[in-house]
């Protein structure tokens, strides 16, 4: 997939935030409201992703929901990154071989070996990652396998009520490398950064209008258990985008990115 792939030329570093998908939670696209978050605080995002396989709605389909048009040129989404501080990559675009598969994938309406290989095949060939994954096991082997590939900066995280994203519902696994260094594995609770305890039912989402539709209320400021799962998850986009050395440090920025209305002048760029 990665030698076939178009590729996409950056004049800045970037990274890549996404999850694995296939975890059945119904939440709301919590990974992609969190890149409007790490842009706004300063680091360059190339989001790689593709319309919903096994849920209601895929970051594709979110970001359509909130005006963004998602099958850009390539060099017009090398552009967003670089000026704006965020561009989508649509898989299918980028990877032409893979339509073969797209029918098989949605009659399967689960998650197949593709939620592993997409996540490993960014178009932008970032070195920096903070990926969710859907299996508890798979969090040390997914940072390695990208050690292997190039990468130097990377959270892989899975919540321990099966969320492919930084829980604040309870704790969560993750596997860190930084500075190109060994995988360090610990569990987190975002509790202990002030955060509030959710539920799964609190963090629930629906279809893409509905989805867009929360997305807009935490970027324009609204309060609640969304916007903190949102914020810890921003955080490690911005901590392995170099801003940030710690979840704590990342909190606080991705906090001011909303707060300043940074995050939201992201999206009006985009949309406009």
């Amino acid at each position: 997939m990665r030698k076939k792939m178009v590729k996409v030329s950056l004049s800045h570093p970037a990274i890549d935030m996404c999850g694995t998908g296939g975890d059945s939670s119904g939440t709301f696209n919590i990974s992609t409201a969190a890149t409007f978050l790490v842009a706004g605080a300063g680091v360059h995002v190339a989001k790689h992703g593709n319309r919903s396989m096994t849920s209601k709605s895929g970051s594709a389909d979110v970001l359509q929901a909130l005006g963004i048009p998602i099958n850009l040129a390539v060099e017009k989404s090398a552009e967003n990154i670089d000026s704006i501080g965020l561009g989508f990559m649509f898989a299918p675009a980028y990877h032409p071989a893979m339509k073969y598969a797209i029918g098989a994938r949605r009659s399967l309406a689960t998650r197949t070996v593709f939620n592993i290989l997409g996540p490993l095949c960014n178009p932008a060939d970032v070195k920096a990652q903070a990926m969710g994954i859907f299996d508890p096991n798979l969090t040390e082997i997914q940072a390695n396998v990208l050690k292997a590939l190039g990468s130097t900066d990377v959270l892989v995280f899975h919540g321990r009520d099966g969320l492919d994203e930084i829980s604040t519902t309870t704790t969560t696994k993750i596997s860190q490398i930084q500075n190109d260094g060994d995988v360090n594995t610990y569990e987190f609770d975002a509790i202990e950064l002030g955060l509030d305890r959710a539920s799964l039912d609190d963090l629930k989402g629906g279809d893409p209008e509905e989805n867009a539709d929360i997305i807009r209320k935490i970027l324009n400021g609204e309060k609640g258990l969304g916007r903190d799962i949102v914020l810890i998850n921003a955080a490690a986009g911005i901590v392995v985008g170099g801003k940030a050395q710690n979840l704590k440090g990342g909190l606080e920025k991705a906090a001011e990115s909303v707060d300043s209305g940074a995050a939201l002048d992201v999206l009006n760029q985009l949309a406009a």
